[in-house]
């Protein structure tokens, strides 16, 4: 899908934020140990990928994290990834954005040092990190609605704009927990009983089988979790990139019967058709400006009783437009986010169906189609993905090889390679999928 310009969807957010009495540059109230950056004692340094304005990063060095809480560990990263929602941040599609801010939220590695009240972890203990921050405590956490912790995220602009805090989001801005992220040689993890899987050695499983489990792994059974897929399912998902394909894989893992992948980026939808010869595929770049792809879906289950998908899944997010209207709507601030994939799957779910909405958001959109939507009797859930939810059944199907989230990567690179990483990614060069960044690393892959 086309991008907007970078920054436009930053300052309708910002206005949005005004209408409601709040600062978007305004200092956070009621902060907690859990964002603060505390440096290595020593002096220590370390190379850290960061924010330096909308479109650029940079590897720099910087303090490297010691323990600030009790219950914190720091560990040594071994690989990090970068995400489809890094590129909202990279492109400033997110208020609150600081230089200097450390990026990432998809890392693991080895457990380097170790908090006092850290029970279940110790030193040398190989984990992935959550990218959601959960303090195990609060009453969703004991619900385990980790994503929703209240604990985590101290800002006020987030539950002014939001209606309620969420849980912080590693490597995101201020407004969403302003915790430094994990593209970086050391992270500090708050929470780590919480915010850490223990996992087996490299030897048993390799870091790219399991990297995924911070994230986009568990993002891709959430939605296939609150879509409902049951066996024998139609199963359409929008967004052919990490999430989009691994989607894929889970809806076939739970017994769908047909799943059909949208997108518009051709090379996606072919390595796709390599990875699953059975995933049927919809390029919607052939098609006018007013559709994503939902007449051709729709043509596609002609002959399944319902004539349309069972459930539709919804992989794309925030800062993409296919449509002028959007676009231009878009770029001069009137919305901050296009509704174009949800009304897609909303147009094409069968009446009675389910949508799952797991690209991430962050403010309004216009033209959403509330009445197809409520004519048709159709559920939609969506949400941040609680990830500690789903980690032991998950990385159980990866042992026994039921999941391979590996099969994303495309790129393996250095970490000081970030900034033509995430320009390449961006840009959808060299038939990008999914980059994994290597610290120490001495050459790309």
């Amino acid at each position: 899908m086309t991008s907007v310009l970078p920054g436009t969807v930053v300052e309708a957010a910002d206005k949005a934020m005004q209408m409601l009495g709040v600062s978007p540059r305004a200092s956070q109230a009621n902060e907690c140990t859990t964002t603060k950056y505390k440096p290595d004692p020593s002096g220590a340094q370390m190379h850290a990928v960061q924010w330096t304005s909308n479109g650029n990063v940079k590897c720099a060095d910087c303090p490297k994290p010691t323990i600030t809480d009790d219950k914190d560990v720091v560990v040594r990263i071994t690989s990090t990834a970068i995400c489809g929602s890094d590129l909202h941040l990279y492109l400033g599609s997110v208020p609150s954005m600081k230089s200097g801010h450390i990026l990432g939220h998809e890392p693991m590695g080895i457990i380097e040092d170790v908090g006092p009240e850290v029970k279940t972890l110790k030193k040398g203990d190989r984990v992935v990190v959550a990218f959601c921050l959960a303090c195990g405590e609060c009453y969703y956490c004991k619900k385990e609605l980790f994503s929703n912790c209240e604990r985590t995220n101290p800002s006020v602009t987030s539950e002014k704009l939001m209606g309620a805090r969420n849980s912080g989001l590693l490597g995101h801005p201020e407004m969403l927990g302003g915790i430094a992220g994990g593209q970086a040689d050391f992270l500090r993890v708050p929470f780590a009983d919480v915010n850490c899987l223990k996992l087996p050695s490299e030897a048993e499983l390799p870091d790219e089988k399991v990297l995924f489990l911070s994230d986009i792994l568990p993002t891709a059974w959430h939605g296939t979790e609150l879509g409902g897929v049951s066996p024998g399912d139609v199963v359409a998902i929008w967004g052919a990139g990490p999430v989009g394909l691994l989607t894929v894989q889970c809806a076939f893992a739970r017994g769908a019967k047909r799943v059909i992948l949208v997108d518009k980026e051709k090379y996606r939808l072919e390595f796709a058709k390599k990875l699953y010869p059975k995933v049927e595929t919809v390029d919607f770049s052939q098609y006018s400006s007013s559709s994503a792809g939902e007449k051709r879906v729709l043509e596609l289950c002609q002959d399944e009783p319902a004539g349309a998908p069972d459930v539709c899944i919804e992989c794309v997010g925030m800062h993409y437009a296919h449509s002028m209207i959007h676009r231009a709507e878009m770029a001069t601030g009137v919305e901050t986010d296009s509704p174009e994939a949800l009304n897609a799957a909303i147009l094409a779910c069968r009446k009675g169906g389910h949508i799952a909405g797991i690209g991430a958001y962050g403010g309004q959109c216009n033209h959403f189609m509330i009445g197809p939507f409520m004519q048709k009797g159709l559920s939609l859930r969506s949400g941040q993905t609680p990830v500690q939810h789903y980690w032991r059944m998950l990385l159980e199907r990866v042992k026994r090889g039921d999941l391979d989230p590996s099969i994303v990567i495309s790129h393996k690179m250095p970490l000081h390679e970030a900034p033509n990483a995430y320009k390449m990614f961006n840009e959808k060069r060299d038939e990008v999928i999914k980059v994994v960044l290597v610290p120490g690393m001495g050459k790309q892959t």
